[in-house]
């Protein structure tokens, strides 16, 4: 896989579905990779941390528009994210392969408390993240705008970020009742 794909779905996808990011926060061990991608939203303010629950926690209620987050997810992680994170947050987060059933059904039920919609979207290759929004639909409310003004992508466009949430059959119903488009 290029390297470039991933860091640009984990960056644009979230920034491109939200109607008006102006911070966004990158919970990260290589916050860098993503940081040539933040370079393209002019006005957006970023802040990167190691993904730890104290790094977290010692962050102030500064309201973020944009989490990307590379970190386990449990109920401690999300509940820190809903105090940082704005009414309309949009929330990218990485979780185990759709394969495993289980794990991501108990992930996304605990994102549902906190978010209305919670879809996986391929990242490139065999990899996929999910997308967790308090508003916005990232297929509806695409900012085609914004999606297309966005120069030197090697991957990304907004066809890729409409088609990234396109999953076979059996991944829906696996997942019927727990993916909330």
């Amino acid at each position: 896989m290029k390297e470039f794909i991933y860091p640009e779905m984990m960056v644009h996808v979230p920034l491109c579905t939200s109607k008006d990011p102006k911070k966004v926060l990158m919970i990260s061990e290589n916050a860098s990779r993503f940081a040539k991608e933040m370079l393209k939203y002019k006005g957006v303010k970023t802040k990167a941390i190691e993904p730890c629950l104290n790094a977290i926690s010692a962050l102030e209620d500064d309201l973020y528009d944009v989490v990307i987050c590379e970190m386990d997810s449990d109920i401690k992680l999300l509940a820190q994210i809903e105090r940082i994170s704005k009414e309309d947050a949009v929330l990218c987060i990485t979780h185990p392969s759709l394969d495993e059933v289980d794990a991501n059904k108990e992930m996304m039920k605990s994102l549902a408390r906190y978010f209305k919609i919670i879809m996986p979207f391929n990242v490139g290759g065999n990899k996929t993240a999910l997308l967790a929004s308090k508003e916005y639909h990232p297929t509806a409310d695409i900012n085609l705008q914004r999606a297309d003004m966005l120069d030197d992508n090697g991957y990304y466009n907004c066809d890729i970020h409409i088609a990234a949430f396109a999953m076979g059959n059996y991944i829906r119903k696996e997942y019927l009742g727990i993916i909330k488009n």
